[in-house]
């Protein structure tokens, strides 16, 4: 097996992780959506942890999915147009990352979190 193959299967086994990830997280988020309402937890509460679920499922997956574009892309014989198809692929899945951050937070990532704490 030669180099090229190597690096591809291994960029296919991170991107495998990556959408495993992301269906494991989301299946997760949901039994324990439901959970909690049967549990009497409130609609709202339940909700909200259901949606930091989902997303912080959906942000680890995109950083393996994106870990995989790059494995692939640029270490076999990296041509200009593949670089810049990775290049948007990850300019859009950072974009996606940074939103889900944003939204998951309620605020941005470089402003201090809620009580004075500082630290990501």
């Amino acid at each position: 097996m030669d180099f090229a193959r190597i690096v591809e299967a291994v960029g296919q086994a991170v991107d495998l992780v990556g959408v495993a990830i992301i269906v494991l997280g989301a299946l997760t988020a949901t039994v324990l959506f439901v959970q909690r309402l049967r549990e009497g937890g409130t609609p709202q509460e339940a909700y909200r942890s259901y949606r930091q679920g989902l997303g912080r499922a959906i942000l680890l997956g995109l950083e393996l999915l994106v870990a995989g574009d790059i494995i692939r892309t640029v270490a076999v014989a990296p041509t200009f147009t593949s670089v810049g198809v990775l290049a948007l692929i990850v300019l859009v899945r950072t974009f996606l990352s940074f939103s889900l951050e944003v939204e998951l937070g309620n605020r941005l990532p470089w402003q201090a979190r809620r009580g004075g704490d500082v630290t990501g």
